[in-house]
């Protein structure tokens, strides 16, 4: 299946892998920054990244700027996918894109993700009454440095700045105007991850994540960095993905075997 959607590994071989993981990305973020993740996965499991509008290959795309059309959209390419087993792994908005999109799936009677994996996010119950992405351009960029994230030559060049800044302000729109409804937990274990210098999330908001779910709720130790941890410790964060992907992959069939 072709999708703008989505972004899927050149191995034919892998593409018929019997369990997928959906990976959604930060503020600003394309699907490329997931690319190398085939690489460490079990080949069991089919790396499919999400591309958003306005990203990438779809740069050309109007951008989308709340939550609810978005995860709509997003249930409707996805459905075809949902035949075999899935979990998703988030970053930062990508982190609450991937529940409520759980939470859209369930509502329409969809198969549901068997894990999530969250990273550099509070739970949503938890989110800070903050809006940022409508700041005048100098203070928007001085938060970005503050991130960490974006190469100060980005930062200073102001054509990769045209590019670069509505579409990391559409997503702060997504996450800064989202508003969290109650519902029943997830049937969806959730695993949560963080960096040791993130000041974007506490230890509070990230075990928040444990009332949204009753499949049970880890949350690791810190990786070491800040809030894109996850490029710095991309093997770290893969031995824990692996482990957590190990138990739904071999122990159900061990244990059948005895």
């Amino acid at each position: 299946m072709t999708s703008p959607w989505f972004e899927f590994p050149e191995d034919a071989d892998r593409q018929r892998a019997r369990f997928r993981l959906f990976c959604f990305p930060y503020a600003g973020g394309g699907a490329s920054i997931f690319r190398s993740w085939a690489d460490w996965l079990p080949r069991e499991v089919e790396p499919v990244a999400v591309q958003l509008p306005g990203r990438e290959t779809r740069l050309a795309e109007p951008l989308m700027l709340s939550m609810g059309p978005l995860t709509d959209e997003l249930a409707e390419a996805m459905a075809p996918l949902l035949d075999r087993p899935f979990a998703f792994y988030g970053h930062s908005t990508g982190a609450l894109i991937s529940f409520e999109l759980a939470r859209v799936l369930r509502k329409r009677h969809l198969p549901q993700p068997e894990l999530l994996f969250l990273s550099g996010q509070d739970g949503p119950r938890e989110k800070p009454p903050v809006i940022r992405h409508t700041l005048p351009d100098p203070e928007f960029i001085e938060i970005l440095r503050n991130c960490k994230g974006t190469p100060d030559a980005v930062l200073q060049n102001p054509d990769l700045l045209e590019i670069l800044l509505p579409r990391i302000r559409s997503d702060g729109a997504i996450y800064e105007t989202y508003d969290y409804e109650p519902q029943p937990p997830l049937d969806a274990r959730i695993v949560v991850f963080e960096g040791t210098d993130d000041r974007f999330v506490t230890a509070q908001g990230l075990e928040a994540w444990g009332r949204e779910t009753r499949a049970g709720f880890h949350h690791y130790a810190p990786l070491s960095g800040g809030h894109f941890f996850l490029h710095a410790e991309e093997k770290a964060l893969a031995r824990h993905i692996n482990e957590e992907l190990g138990r739904l992959l071999y122990e159900p069939a061990c244990s059948a075997q005895g």
